[in-house]
């Protein structure tokens, strides 16, 4: 049996494809100015990928920010619920998930089934979220990527004293007037990004093993700042990025599977 999760995050949209607990393929696309659109795409990409036809797909569940936005998904469930499953399918002995995602952050204490058991979410600004490491990425004439490879060259890092994205950026763009190292200045915004989240983590309560999810956790500074604050090692799936579309598909096969048990 083949079923599918469609994650529609502000960012970017991401598709899995499952058959039985193996992942057949994925895709990782921009999500654009349209959900729908973005859903559609990448839908269909990971089917061209793998070969398999539409009619083939048993059950799809949809998640994320766009989630509402996608006509074909047989059912919609929440990023949280989503991620929780995910990062326990991929690292069994999780117990707390640190999300960051593209508008929002969130820290999710799940148990041995990936189930949710409490969250805490910073979701009133982008402080501390994928858009805010992309603006300071562009005000240091970088992508996501050279900002990670700056920070991980650093030797010191840059005082940040803002989280907010508007006054942050006009620090950035004063610290680069007065000449300061590039790596140091995104080192220190890494530190920022580490300290939103570590508040995050003391409302939930730290319970290990620690696994990070979303697409900041490429950004190796990162992970390796809240694995220093926390004292804890953090692990980081293959491919972050798609472990909503992971446990989205997981939620799919499961009531594929309860809708086959009905007489």
């Amino acid at each position: 049996m083949i079923v599918a999760g469609i994650d529609v995050g502000s960012l970017s949209a991401e598709a899995v494809l499952l058959e039985d607990n193996r992942v057949l393929g994925y895709c990782i696309r921009p999500t654009g100015a349209q959900s729908r659109h973005a859903a559609d795409n990448v839908f269909s990409a990971a089917l061209a990928q793998t070969g398999v036809g539409r009619e083939a797909v048993s059950f799809v569940v949809a998640t994320g920010y766009g989630r509402v936005s996608v006509p074909f998904a047989d059912r919609c469930v929440t990023e949280i619920t989503c991620h929780g499953r995910g990062a326990v399918f991929t690292f069994p002995a999780t117990r707390t998930v640190i999300d960051i995602g593209g508008q929002d952050s969130k820290v999710i204490r799940v148990d041995a089934r990936g189930t949710v058991e409490d969250f805490a979410m910073n979701d009133k600004c982008a402080a501390g979220t994928g858009r805010f490491l992309e603006v300071m990425a562009r005000a240091l004439e970088t992508d996501l990527q050279g900002f990670s490879d700056l920070a991980a060259a650093a030797r010191e890092a840059a005082s940040i004293s803002s989280v907010c994205t508007v006054f942050a950026e006009s620090e950035v763009v004063a610290l680069i007037s007065r000449a300061a190292p590039r790596e140091g200045i995104a080192l220190g915004l890494c530190r920022a990004v580490v300290d939103r989240i570590a508040a995050l983590v003391n409302r939930v309560g730290l319970i290990e093993d620690v696994a990070m999810t979303g697409g900041v956790a490429k950004v190796k500074s990162v992970v390796a700042g809240i694995s220093a604050k926390l004292g804890v090692k953090v692990c980081v799936p293959p491919e972050p990025q798609i472990t909503g579309a992971l446990g989205a598909a997981l939620i799919a096969r499961d009531l594929a599977l309860n809708l086959k048990k009905q007489p």
